[in-house]
């Protein structure tokens, strides 16, 4: 379908403004200084040369009814998402990456709820350097349910304490390579209704704050750990785990060294767990694998990948794990395709999926973000270590140096790890049947 270009102006009576129900923005290569403005339904798909917050506003007056907004790389700043959020009272879906109007490190107005404050129900900042100016925003939508912090500058505990009330109904949380520590986590463990974490590569949080969140969020079903190989994670959070998270359905371990203790408390007190995946772990070999295979009686989906496993492990499959479907192994060097040809032969029924040559470093993207701005296939781009994060006066923190300690010594938007785990579309095939989407 053709494209055409106007600019931005009220709609005359009888005009079809209000079928726009998802709009996405990101920077136009075609028009230096603007952006590309791009209107989705099922009728029609215009694009609109767009330019900061006066457009913005433009914007928000003809798309009243709007469900979905995302935008990446734009220039307009909190004057014009504050007009998005004040005339959009249908908005539902918001995803903000990299938006440059609040990058600046000067003043900016905090970005509140508006006309949005009782229908948001997703809020999704990726790469920002001001984040923290979404605050009244994130703390005033009243049916916020997913939240995903994503590569963002600054420091989140004090945000996610007013966040995190017990009157929240928060039940998907993302934090990924985020100045948070245990005192967030704790905050977060108010969420009784949490159902889906990921804690990636956020290294100030450890053991304590996991305790918190499992003796507190009874409902959680899908957890996702990128210890980053710190070893501040690891066998007391995951037995408090086993203990309180009775409903746990996927559990993805990367970077962490859980012992088979650990392994053997889950596999016996989360009799629903049917997706695991163990990767890059230094403690994860043959008698750990031979556990799981004999105690996890539920498990359907198994990926292991660059840990110290050997044949011997994967042979343990061949008779444990009964509800098993899929079992992927990648970049374990002790384990042959031999043994995969031998655990097709005497489980017929099972997919074995070995990749027992390849030694190519991938990366991990364990936040897999369903939903959000359109990934850039361009890097977020270097930040000097100088570099200043304005807060908000009442989000202001006096530790400073502990987030130049954190920025120098990880590198907060650096390469994102060390192995992939297939683990996006785990649930599709029988989240319909179990509810586990």
């Amino acid at each position: 379908m053709g494209q055409s270009s106007s600019s931005l102006s009220p709609s005359p009576p009888g005009s079809t403004h209000h079928l726009h129900r998802s709009v996405v923005l990101s920077s136009s290569s075609s028009s230096a200084g603007s952006e590309a403005l791009a209107f989705r339904n099922s009728k029609e798909e215009v694009s609109i040369e767009f330019s900061e917050d006066n457009s913005m506003a433009a914007l928000a007056k003809n798309c009243k009814e709007l469900k979905k907004f995302s935008c990446g790389s734009c220039m307009f700043g909190a004057k014009g998402m504050n007009a998005l959020l004040d005339n959009c009272s249908s908005l539902e879906e918001l995803s903000v990456k990299r938006l440059r109007g609040i990058n600046d490190g000067g003043a900016a107005e905090p970005i509140g709820p508006g006309a949005a404050a009782m229908s948001l129900k997703s809020v999704c900042l990726k790469e920002l350097y001001n984040g923290q100016f979404f605050g009244p925003l994130i703390s005033g939508a009243k049916k916020l349910k997913t939240l995903k912090l994503l590569r963002c500058l600054g420091d989140w505990d004090r945000l996610l304490e007013t966040v995190a009330t017990s009157d929240n109904c928060l039940s998907e949380v993302h934090l990924e390579r985020l100045q948070v520590s245990d005192i967030g986590l704790s905050a977060l463990s108010n969420c009784s209704n949490l159902e889906i974490l990921h804690i990636v590569k956020t290294p100030e949080c450890t053991n304590t704050g996991v305790i918190a969140i499992a003796g507190h969020c009874k409902f959680l079903r899908k957890l996702h750990i990128d210890g980053w190989k710190t070893n501040r994670i690891g066998n007391e959070a995951l037995i408090a785990i086993a203990k309180h998270s009775a409903n746990l359905q996927e559990l993805v371990l990367i970077g962490v060294n859980p012992s088979s203790i650990s392994l053997e408390a889950i596999a016996i007190n989360c009799q629903k767990l049917e997706r695991l995946a163990l990767c890059g772990s230094e403690t994860i070999a043959d008698g750990e694998i031979s556990c799981i295979a004999s105690k996890c009686v539920a498990l359907k989906k198994l990926c292991i990948k660059g840990c110290p496993v050997s044949d011997e492990g994967i042979e343990a499959f061949a008779w444990g794990c009964p509800n098993l479907v899929k079992i992927k192994v990648k970049k374990c060097r002790n384990v042959t395709f031999e043994v995969g040809d031998w655990l097709r032969a005497r489980r017929g029924s099972l997919v074995v999926n070995l990749d027992a040559c390849a030694v190519e470093t991938e990366t991990v993207d364990a936040s897999a973000s369903d939903s959000g701005a359109p990934e850039d296939p361009v890097g977020f781009p270097p930040m000097m270590s100088h570099a200043a994060v304005a807060q908000p006066d009442h989000l202001a923190s006096s530790s400073s140096s502990r987030a130049s300690v954190f920025k120098s010594r990880f590198g907060l938007f650096g390469g994102r790890g060390l192995v992939t785990c297939t683990l996006r579309r785990w649930s599709n095939g029988n989240s319909s049947s179990n509810g586990t989407s």
